[in-house]
Formats: C-alpha cells, sequence, structure tokens
C-alpha cells in the first residue's frame, strides 16, 4: 500500500571519514529515487576545468576568462579567511544527504571548512555573483555557502533547528545540513535568517517596531513565541494526559483495508455522514457506500449528460471543482469555474442524489447584478444532516454572505415555474477593501473563519458578516484552505509550504474563557503552532508540490474532540496526532528558536499525486481504532485506511 514514516534526519557526526568524493558522486547518479539532490553538486563537479602542463602557459588574463566563462563563483575575501579560519565567526561545516530514504541513505562531509554569508541581492536565483543591491531597486536576501548553496531566504527552504546539535538542515537543490562551532555561532545564524526571512516577507527592516506595525500590540507573541502565554494550549489538553515521546513509526499503525479504481479524472472527494459518499470525475458523480472500514463503490454515478430540467447558457459547464451536501444528504450543491485556472462560479447545479437528475441551475445575483462566488459551504459543520436545509454560506474575493433557496417570502420557490432561478442573498458584506479572501469554513454553531491571500485569518461571529470579531495576522503566506474544530477552539490553516494550528481560546475581564469567534482577545494570546514536513520528506515531495487540503477529523456532537490533522503534498498523505502537537512538552519543541513546529508525522504514500485526503465521520470509527478511516483519493483510485489503535510509545 504505500505506508511510510517521518523521517528525522541521521544523526551527523564530526568524523572526518564521510568527505565526499568523485566514486560516491558517481554511485548516486544511478540512484532514481535521489535524482536530483546532488544536482547543482555534481555540475560543480563537472565543471571543473582541466588543466594541462604546457610549455606555454597562458595569461593570467586568458585564464581569469575562462572561469568566468565557466560561472565558476570566487570565494570573497572573508570567505577565504573563514576557510583556513574555522574559528571565524561565519565558519560551518557543510554535509550532503544523499540516498533518499533508502536503506544507503547518509549524510557526507560537502566541505569541512566552509563558511556561510546572508546576502541582499536584486539578480535572479542563479544569475551571477550576489552583490550587494543598492540600486534602490526590488532586492531579497540570500543565503550562500562557499560556492555550492545559494539559496532565496524563505519558508521554502523549509529550514530546521537541531539546538543540541548546533545544526540546521534545509532545502535547496538537495538536502544540505550545517554545523556550527559553538551555540552562539548557531544562534547567531537563526536570529539572522529569520529576520531576513521578516525582511523578504514584509519588505521591512526586522526592527521591534516594524514588527509591532505588521502584527499589532495584541500578537507580539507570534513574533516572541517565549513572551506568549502557551496555558491556554496546556488547558486544552484532553483527559490531561500527555502525549508520547516522538514515535518510532511503524508501517502496522496504517492499515489500508481495500483500493479501487475510481474511473479516472478524479476532482474532488465529498464525504457524507449517513450512507454515501461521492467522488466527483471529468463525467458524473461516483457513490460509494460507507462502511466501518472505509468506502466501497456502489457501482452507481450520475453522468453530466444534460440531465438538468433546464439549460442555462450563462452558466458554465465545465467539471465541477466543488461538491456540497445538503438536506440530509440527498443533495448535492455542485459548483463550477467560467473560467479555466480561476475558481470563481457565477451559478450552481443542484443535483437530486436519489434521481440522479440536475433539478436546477442557479445563479448568483446581488440587487438584480450577477456576481460570482469563488467557494461554498455549509451553514454550521454539521448542518448538512439537516433535511430542511435552504441555506448556505458563499465566499468571494472581497464578499462573505449567506445565500437561501426559497423565495424572500419564506416559500421553497417553484422551480419548475422560475424563468431564471436566483438565489436570494439573505445576509453579508461586500467590502469594499481588498480583503483577497480565499477560503472559509464553519464551526459546530455556524462561526465562521476565513482565510486570506495576504496570510490573515479572520474570525466572524454567526450573527454578524460585517466585522471580523478577532483578525490573526499572516506569517507571510497566503491561506489556501482553513478548517475549524466543531467546538470552535482550534483553526488549522493551510500554506504551500507548513500548517499553522491557532488556538483561539482567552479569559476574558471577568474570567470566562471564550473563543475569539466571540469577542475580542485581548494582548494574552497564544502562539501558533506550524505543522512542517522534514527537510528531506519535503524534498522527496517534489519543490512543485505544495501543500493542500488541511483538514481536523470530522466531529459533529459536543464534547467530542478531533483526534488528528491531515493534509496532502504531492504523492504524501500526511497525518499528526492532535493531542501530541497541542502537548507544549513534545520533544519536536525542544532547542528550536521562534514558533513551535512540529515534524512527527505518518505518511500514506501513493503512486500519483493526491486529489484529497479526508477522515470519515467519527460515527464510522471502531472499537479497536482510535479513527475513523481516512479515504485518499487520486486521480484513478480510491483508498480507505485503517489507523491501528495500539498506542505509541
Amino acid at each position: 500500500m504505500g505506508t511510510s514514516q517521518s523521517r528525522e534526519g541521521l544523526d551527523i557526526s564530526d568524523a572526518d571519514s564521510d568527505q565526499y568524493t568523485d566514486e560516491e558522486e558517481e554511485e548516486e547518479e544511478d540512484d532514481d529515487q535521489y535524482d536530483d539532490a546532488q544536482g547543482s553538486h555534481q555540475q560543480q563537479q563537472q565543471q571543473k576545468p582541466q588543466y594541462k602542463a604546457k610549455s606555454d602557459p597562458k595569461s593570467l588574463d586568458e585564464l581569469d576568462a575562462k572561469l568566468k566563462a565557466l560561472k565558476l563563483k570566487y570565494a570573497s575575501s572573508s570567505s577565504s579567511s573563514s576557510s583556513q579560519n574555522p574559528n571565524s565567526a561565519n565558519s560551518v561545516k557543510l554535509y550532503l544527504h544523499i540516498g533518499g530514504n533508502t536503506p544507503k541513505a547518509k549524510w557526507i562531509v560537502s566541505d569541512k571548512h566552509s563558511s556561510y554569508s546572508f546576502v541582499k541581492t536584486s539578480k535572479i536565483d542563479g544569475d551571477g555573483d550576489d552583490d550587494e543591491s543598492d540600486d534602490g531597486g526590488q532586492s531579497w536576501w540570500v543565503l550562500r555557502v562557499g560556492a555550492k548553496v545559494r539559496a532565496r531566504v524563505s519558508s521554502e527552504m523549509q529550514l530546521k533547528m537541531f539546538g543540541d546539535q548546533r545544526r540546521v538542515d534545509f532545502v535547496s537543490n538537495g538536502v544540505w545540513a550545517l554545523k556550527f562551532p559553538t551555540d552562539e555561532a548557531y544562534r547567531n545564524f537563526v536570529t539572522e535568517f529569520q529576520n531576513c526571512t521578516f525582511e523578504n516577507v514584509y519588505g521591512l527592516e526586522p526592527t521591534e517596531e516594524n514588527k509591532v506595525k505588521v502584527y499589532g500590540k495584541e500578537f507580539i507573541g507570534w513574533v516572541k513565541p517565549e513572551a506568549a502565554d502557551d496555558s491556554m494550549w496546556e488547558d486544552a489538553e484532553d483527559d490531561g494526559l500527555k502525549s508520547p515521546e516522538p514515535p518510532v513509526r511503524a508501517s502496522q499503525d496504517l492499515l489500508e483495508e481495500f483500493e479501487e479504481a475510481a474511473n479516472g479524472g478524479v476532482q474532488s472527494l465529498t464525504l457524507g455522514a449517513l450512507d454515501n459518499s461521492f467522488l466527483v470525475n471529468d463525467t458524473g458523480v461516483q457513490v460509494y457506500r460507507n462502511l466501518n472500514h472505509g468506502i466501497h463503490g456502489k457501482g452507481v454515478s450520475v453522468k453530466f449528460d444534460g440531465s438538468s430540467s433546464r439549460k442555462s447558457s450563462s452558466l458554465a459547464q465545465m467539471t465541477p471543482k466543488k461538491a456540497l451536501l445538503m438536506r440530509a444528504e440527498t443533495n448535492m450543491m455542485l459548483m463550477s469555474p467560467f473560467k479555466e485556472g480561476k475558481p470563481h462560479a457565477n451559478g450552481l447545479q443542484q443535483l437530486d442524489i436519489e434521481t440522479g437528475k440536475i433539478v436546477t441551475e442557479w445563479k448568483f445575483e446581488k440587487d438584480g447584478t450577477d456576481i460570482t462566488m469563488r467557494d461554498i459551504t455549509n451553514d454550521t459543520k454539521g448542518s448538512q444532516l439537516d433535511p430542511s436545509e435552504s441555506t448556505f454560506l458563499g465566499l468571494d474575493d472581497n464578499r462573505l454572505c449567506q445565500w437561501d433557496m426559497r423565495d424572500r417570502s419564506g416559500i421553497v420557490q417553484n422551480i419548475a415555474m422560475a424563468n431564471s432561478p436566483v438565489l436570494n442573498w439573505t445576509q453579508g458584506h461586500q467590502f469594499s477593501k481588498g480583503t483577497n479572501f480565499q477560503c472559509f469554513a464553519t464551526t459546530g454553531d455556524g462561526s465562521i473563519v476565513v482565510g486570506s491571500l495576504d496570510g490573515k485569518i479572520r474570525l466572524y461571529s454567526k450573527t454578524s458578516m460585517r466585522q471580523a470579531k478577532t483578525a490573526f495576522p499572516g506569517l507571510g503566506s497566503p491561506i489556501t484552505h482553513v478548517d475549524v474544530t466543531f467546538d470552535g477552539k482550534w483553526i488549522l490553516g493551510t500554506t504551500d509550504t507548513y500548517l499553522v494550528l491557532i488556538c483561539t481560546l482567552f479569559t476574558d475581564k471577568d474570567g470566562k474563557t471564550k473563543t475569539g469567534f466571540s469577542g475580542r482577545m485581548g494582548n494574552k494570546i497564544p502562539a501558533p503552532r506550524l505543522l512542517k514536513l522534514t527537510p528531506l520528506d519535503s524534498h522527496l515531495a517534489g519543490s512543485s508540490n505544495k501543500f493542500h487540503g488541511g483538514h481536523f477529523s470530522w466531529v459533529t456532537e459536543n464534547g467530542k474532540q478531533e483526534r488528528h490533522l491531515v493534509a496532502t503534498v504531492g504523492k504524501f498523505s500526511v497525518i499528526w496526532d492532535f493531542q501530541q502537537v497541542k502537548n507544549s512538552a513534545h520533544a519536536c519543541y525542544r532547542n528550536q528558536q521562534g514558533l513551535k513546529s512540529c515534524y512527527c508525522y505518518k505518511i500514506v504514500l501513493k503512486d500519483e499525486s493526491i486529489v484529497e485526503s479526508r477522515f470519515m465521520h467519527d460515527k464510522f470509527a471502531v472499537s479497536d481504532s482510535p479513527e475513523a478511516p481516512l479515504v485518499v483519493a487520486t486521480p484513478m483510485k480510491v483508498s480507505s485506511i485503517s489507523l491501528s489503535g495500539k498506542r505509541q510509545h
């Protein structure tokens, strides 16, 4: 089946016996599972000029021209001095990881006497030397390590800290590690890296004043996590149990029950909490039966064959990208983009699942003007189970609203008689400023969380969509997907390179514990936690593959707590233990600077890119399993995976 486990970096010794040799390099050229990790290093090896003794030696000018033509970089005087003096402030030992996740995987010394520097440049990656930029144009910080590493400072480097080893790992056309001679040198590097990241993201110098300007006084703990109030994380832990230490993940912990073909072209996965779940593909909707060990095809599908009761030329006929269950899961709203490559839609198709017919096509309209929506969701986390449900929420770049399928007098519209069925805008707000909303989700009571292009996450109460009760600042990356627990205490935001977990709990002036959906959180706001892949796993996932679709496991009852989190990146479905992430004493958080980052997870590996990964409803969890089955959909297959019930030690 393709299960895997989180792979912590192998320990790096200070022994020099693992020096990188040409023979090892030639061996690695044949390693299909690690085809690009040493690409830049090989290029440098291949570009070495071959010197031959000649009776008429070339002039220095000619030799210099040849070296420049080969794009070899001269070490700066500071680098040269660092190489000769390993005790200088910027000296490091550079390692390269080879072998991927094979049994032959190991760290090798790439340069035992190297040095690093942070350089501000305006040149495109790989375009010449990184001369200090002084032209006043756009520029950014890059990290250089000798002549072998040049990387723009950003979250895409997936920097991982090992404070106890005075070491950092990162990705840059391969997986590299730096070891520092002293604790002070290590801390200085991490601080400088974080400052350069801040300036690259916000275009501001990393002064205290600018950090307050970006994050606000209330969220200064996001900049200085050591000053943040972490008590809410501890208070929220379930049953007072502490998570185990980082487990030795065994493949038996993930048990795939079955896998079956999905007729190809799968676009989305829509899980039901009752009898059925659904896959939307290029030709229609496939129906699956929900069972305690996963979902199983019923051999039934609804084809997109023009069987709608009405054709509307104004609505797109492209493959739906979004499906929403309603009315006790007997109806499905299908939303198709009207322009390729864009999520925005100008209407919906309503599918009656019991008859297999498109019963109507709705238009989005406000004050007589056609408008678009980029996303839709249910009013609450469990409202799809309500047989009388006639309303749902809509989101566009600068709009947040509720739509109603009934007419304004509260009577369900007569679709057969209507010339142009229009959804009624019952409440909401059209923002004048560029909010750049991207995604949203609802809690069990109908509170709304919205993620934005600038990384902000806004919380709205169920009674007002005009003014956010709380607005969490962005961390520099757009929020592409957002989820929230049933009780509204936890929010999971997805970015391209990491997930951000936010606690919404706070204590008001009367000593009562509330969530940020119900009031202003004040200045004691817990710092968020980041969920990341290790640099090795990030590299193996592929630089073009990004995180998407981060979800909590699914509960729809008060008093029940979600147990896991899942997200997809490339061919990986990545699972975190929710309780372990919340545990402030978890080993992942030791010796870290900045926001706490968790690297303990399980991986489900498929043989093609994953479309979506979701946990089934909590009711389908069996007694010997800690969670309901995980359903993983790829373009060609759908798999159901059970988690074993044994505790990790």
